[in-house]
This record gives C-alpha cells, structure tokens and sequence, in this order.
C-alpha cells in the first residue's frame, strides 16, 4: 500500500505541518477539511480516470502522474481560477493575482461571480460523459437494468447526446439570472464543443491509418507483416493516442475541480490554504487512480464504473441547478459516495452469489454431457 499511497500521505504531513506553521490550529482544519471534501467530490473522477488510464501506455502513465499532477494542483486549482476572475472581472492576471494576495474577500467574490460559466463549462462537459455511457448500446454489462437498458436502446437516436446537451444549456439559461444568459450560453457552448473536440482526437487517434491497397497487418509490437512503415505509423497513433487521452484527463480532472474551488471559499479564502488542501486531494485521487488501474479494481468490482457514471450523472445536474439554487458540497459529494459504495456493494453481492451457483451450474452441465452421451 506504501507503494501507492506512500507519497500521498507524506505530502498530506507536510501540507498539514505548513498549515499550522504559517496559520495555526485554524488553517490545519481547513486544510484538513478541504483535502476530504476533495476526495469526496473526486472519488469518481478517479474511477473514470482508472478507465482511461489502463489504456494508455506506461509512458503516459507517468506523464499523468507525475507531470498532470502538477497541472491539476498549480494548473487546475490555483491558477485557473485567476484566469477565470481576469476573464469575468476584464482584470489583468497580475491584478487578479494581487488581489488574491491583498484582498481575499473581494477575490473570493470575484470567483463567486464567475460561478455561472464555470458551473455551466463542467457541468456540460460531465454531463455528455454520463450521457455517451447510458446511451452506449453495446454495454454488456447493466447495473439498474431498469433504467439503464432503455437508455441504451434510445442510443440507437443519433446525436440524442448532443440534442440533449443543447437542451440544458437552454433550461440552464433560462433559470439563471437574465444578467448571465449569454456566459451561460457560451459557456455551455465551449464545454460542448471541448468534450466533442477531444472525443473526436481520442477517437482519431486510437488506431493506426493502414494502406488498403497494400492490406498491411500491424502486429501487437507494431511490426508490419508485409514489409511496410506501419511500425512508425503505430507508433505515432499510440503517442497521439496517448496525448488525446491526457488532454482528456486534463479537462475531466478540471471539470471535477470547479465545484471544490468554488466550494472551498465557504471554508477559506487564502488561495494559498485552498491550494494546500486541495492539492492533497488531487495527489490521494491520483493514487487512487494508479492502485485501481494496477490492482484490476474495475474488473474485481464489474458495476464500480457504473456506480462513477451515475455519480458523475447527478454532479453535472447539480451544476446546473447551482446556476439558481445553492447546493452544498458535502451534499455533492456524500451522493458521488453513495453511488460509489453501492456500485461496490451490488459488485460483492453479485459475485458471491454467481460463486454460490458455480458448483450447481458445473453439476447440471455434467448431467447434460452424460444425458448426451447415453
């Protein structure tokens, strides 16, 4: 487990121990607080990661841990939000950055401001992955048959993800304030189109282009079969591969970030103890994502995917509705968990018993084979 999570809980010792030498008993709580309120809110976004991750080479492994990291930390959830503020407020960076040094409660309220684009940006951007999952015909595996297997049979509707998508950032227009129809829009737009853009590069780029006239076979290494360039031509689609799924990464780990850094200016508005707290988060959600693509977590639990998609379902509706009505973030983040924990429960249950019936399924397919044999 140290191999894992060693890391994650030096670095958790460290941020605490600065907390309390640069702001004392108060800042470790919120530090403390921020690092478990990220987790929660992100547990999911490290079983989709898991997913992406055990498609990618060992090279963009260690390129999502250990440079992503320091995107998701200093990119993600320090700088990103000044970005934001300078964009919403028409501020330069460095004013945005002095502010956030000098005048805490002013910035805090300048983040606040820019809710409405960040909100409806992630919200979109997680709500078309929750859409393409239920909507993916070719799923084997259901965990609420009963609403998950009509949804699949409607993915047959072309671009109903899409169609979708369009209709939520209409509704999200509508129920916020009329001051912000059109950031709502637009950026509802721009996740749309960020989530397709990469879709499509993922997609471009999973396979290697081959010569038909030449009907060239590309083995596992890359090797071509019939003399020809397809080992570079692998080569290079495996590193485009690679980067699309690391963008993609990128973007997920971001959209699940809006809601913890808005969320982390009800507990504190040093940007600096936010940074702290959530960075711990981002690192334990990392090892968490290393130790379930390592260990096979989502073949050992066959519905803890389902469980993450349904969560990352109800986190976008959240978003949006957060364009009217304010919803906590523990109440965000207990639902990710408890869909989590069922998924991983009805996993359990369903492999228990299917173990329980092995012996009497092997028995009955004996007295077929003697029946037959008679």
């Amino acid at each position: 487990m140290l191999r894992y999570f060693g890391f994650s809980v030096g670095l958790t010792v460290a941020a605490l121990v600065t907390a309390v030498f640069f702001g004392g008993p108060a800042a470790l709580l919120a530090v403390a607080v921020l690092g478990v309120l990220e987790v929660c809110l992100s547990f999911d976004n490290a079983v989709v990661n898991a997913k992406v991750l055990r498609r990618m080479s060992p090279l963009w492994r260690k390129l999502f841990l250990y440079v992503g990291i320091f995107i998701a930390v200093f990119g993600m959830r320090l700088l990103l939000p000044i970005v934001l503020v300078s964009v919403t407020a028409s501020l330069s960076i460095p004013e945005v950055w002095d502010l956030a040094l000098t005048d805490q409660q002013a910035y805090g309220e300048n983040v606040e401001a820019a809710a409405e684009a960040i909100y409806t940006f992630g919200g979109i951007f997680l709500l078309m992955i929750f859409l393409n999952f239920v909507f993916d015909e070719d799923r084997d595996i259901h965990w609420l048959s009963w609403i998950e297997k009509p949804l699949a049979k409607a993915g047959k509707l072309p671009y109903l993800a899409i169609v979708i998508a369009l209709a939520v950032i209409y509704v999200g227009s509508q129920i916020a304030d009329p001051e912000k129809y059109s950031t709502v829009l637009v950026s509802g737009l721009a996740g749309l189109f960020t989530y397709l853009l990469i879709g499509g590069l993922n997609e471009l780029m999973e396979a290697p282009e081959t010569d038909d006239d030449d009907d060239a076979d590309v083995t596992a290494t890359g090797q071509s079969t019939s003399g020809g360039n397809a080992g570079g031509t692998a080569t290079k689609a495996v590193a485009g591969a690679g980067a699309a799924a690391f963008l993609y990464l990128e973007v997920l780990d971001a959209s699940f970030s809006f809601d913890g850094v808005i969320g982390a200016f009800a507990i504190s508005s040093d940007i600096f103890i936010i940074a702290l707290g959530l960075g711990i988060g981002a690192f334990w959600v990392r090892s968490l994502t290393i130790y379930m693509v390592d260990k096979g977590t989502l073949d050992e639990y066959r519905y803890l995917e389902h469980g993450a998609m349904w969560a990352i379902g109800f986190l976008a509706t959240i978003m949006i509705l957060e364009l009217r009505f304010h919803i906590s973030e523990y109440v965000t983040g207990l639902t990710g968990l408890f869909f989590i924990v069922a998924a991983v429960i009805s996993s359990v249950v369903v492999s228990r018993r299917e173990k329980a019936e092995e012996p009497a399924r092997i028995e009955d397919e004996r007295d077929e084979v003697t029946a037959g044999r008679r």
